[in-house]
């Protein structure tokens, strides 16, 4: 029910031992409880989201950084591939995925469905991670001159938000422009050949575009004052079993986010390598796409108040939302004391 909810939220948008045994007959048996335990504790299989973007999370993976944490911890972990943001709700609706990194609008998607999940560190500020393209030698020049024009957007992405709120900051109507519901891996032809005249799109495909085909950005999250964050998420459910394992995520994603950071060539060398592209177009993303892994303040809140209520006004949202609800900062707080 819930997987269909969200469907129609964005897609058309969118679980004493017996008197008298002896001293002996105790220890057997409590040393079959603890087997038993740990076999029951080995067999929670963490599901992980990965979408095709370069964020610390690629490197983890790579360096096999979850599964050596987790397997400490008699868990497994399970990498699931998404295109997209939205998708990550329905895997949760179904008790498909455990974690994830989302961008700002899908997280707004799924609790306007009331999918269980919790918002539990901010991921990025996100002010040039998400971009509205044109190709070489197009005329457009600003998004004024979106109007009558093709633009591409995987609807309920971080970057729906984001053309929606550059057209708002140039008090250009949806309306008067057509906005195409594409996922990156049908955008990317349609804007490469033509089908469309522009392509609201995140990282790494911003960077591919600009640097190897001319691309050029008419608007991002910095020139129409709209950031589009990303955030790390939990199954609520998954949350309230294996607190500990909510850490244990953080605490990880902590490691890989300090080692990008402070190994940024390395970085560009690795996912230049895992992505078999130029370390050129890894360089321009790391620069346009800062991780982070901090408890979400007041600032984002208040952002992301905003483009929940623009959504709603744009009918993009069938309910008004007070997006605090779905956020808890108990875990990385905690995991982030241990770094002071």
């Amino acid at each position: 029910m819930k997987v269909n909810k969200i469907l129609l939220v964005f897609i058309g948008l969118i679980f004493t031992l017996a008197a008298g045994c002896s001293n002996q007959e105790k220890s057997v048996k409590g040393n079959a409880a603890d087997t038993e335990g740990k076999k029951n504790q080995q067999e929670v299989t963490v599901n992980i989201g990965i979408q095709q973007s370069i964020w610390p999370i690629l490197a983890a993976k790579e360096k096999g950084w979850f599964e050596e944490e987790f397997e400490k911890a008699g868990a497994k972990v399970k990498w699931v591939e998404f295109q997209s943001g939205p998708a990550y709700f329905e895997a949760i609706a179904s008790n498909r995925l455990d974690f994830g990194r989302v961008g700002n609008i899908p997280v707004l998607v799924g609790q306007a469905a009331d999918i269980p999940f919790k918002e539990i560190a901010a991921a990025s500020i996100g002010e040039k991670g998400d971009a509205i393209l044109v190709p070489k030698g197009s005329k457009i020049k600003s998004i004024k001159d979106l109007k009558g024009k093709k633009v591409a957007v995987a609807k309920g992405s971080s970057s729906y938000g984001l053309l929606y709120n550059a057209l708002k900051s140039e008090k250009v109507n949806p309306s008067e422009l057509e906005i195409i519901q594409l996922q990156p891996d049908e955008a990317q032809p349609a804007f490469e050949t033509g089908s469309v005249d522009a392509w609201a799109i995140w990282e790494p495909f911003q960077s591919t575009q600009v640097i190897k085909n001319g691309a050029r950005v008419i608007a991002n999250g910095e020139t129409v004052h709209s950031s589009s964050p990303g955030y790390q998420i939990v199954r609520t459910k998954f949350a309230e079993e294996h607190p500990e394992l909510v850490e244990l995520y953080l605490k990880v994603t902590e490691k890989a986010t300090r080692w990008q950071n402070e190994n940024e060539d390395e970085a560009a060398e690795l996912y230049a390598r895992l992505k078999k592209t130029d370390k050129e177009v890894i360089i321009s993303v790391l620069k346009n796409s800062k991780p982070d892994n901090m408890p979400i303040d007041n600032d984002l809140l208040q952002a992301q108040q905003e483009t929940a209520d623009l959504l709603y006004e744009l009918k993009g949202l069938n309910e008004k939302l007070d997006v605090s609800k779905v956020v808890d900062n108990s875990y990385i707080e905690k995991v982030l004391k241990e770094y002071k």
